[in-house]
């Protein structure tokens, strides 16, 4: 599969196809064992125009579920919840003081922490691409 696949989901919001998801609207690329970490479009979408991030420390481990980071928009101040059980090994300096490159580009320049991955199976309980479509369709749906 070419790593550029992407799901376009209601006209609008992509999915990349090479990484998994959660209900929560993060999503996790893992490469050579470790892994990347970031919000989706869809959730930057919603939060509109973000302007602040909070950052995880580097070396912290940080449960499955458990606050990764805060992301500030004009609209609302929203939890980033750790996909995995993992240990931050290098944070997204540049968010700091380009915050907008979340709502710019969600999946490659605003991506927010590199982690290592503490438990592998837990890959197992994330969202494939097409199964997080379906999520935000149903999302969209209930409006």
């Amino acid at each position: 599969m070419a790593s550029n696949e992407v799901l376009l989901v209601l006209g609008k919001y992509k999915v990349p196809k090479d990484r998994l998801y959660t209900e929560t609207h993060e999503w996790i690329k893992v490469e050579d064992g470790c892994a990347i970490v970031g919000i989706t479009d869809y959730a930057q979408a919603k939060l509109k125009n973000i302007v602040g991030i909070e950052l995880p420390e580097k070396g912290v481990e940080i449960s499955k579920g458990g606050r990764l980071a805060v992301v500030e928009s004009i609209k609302s101040v929203e939890d980033v919840y750790a996909p995995v059980t993992c240990r931050v090994i290098e944070v997204n300096k540049r968010l700091e003081s380009e915050p907008e490159l979340m709502n710019s580009d969600p999946y490659g320049e605003g991506w927010i922490a590199r982690v290592e991955i503490i438990d592998e199976k837990e890959l197992e309980s994330l969202l494939k691409p097409e199964d997080y479509a379906k999520l935000i369709e149903r999302e969209e749906s209930s409006k």
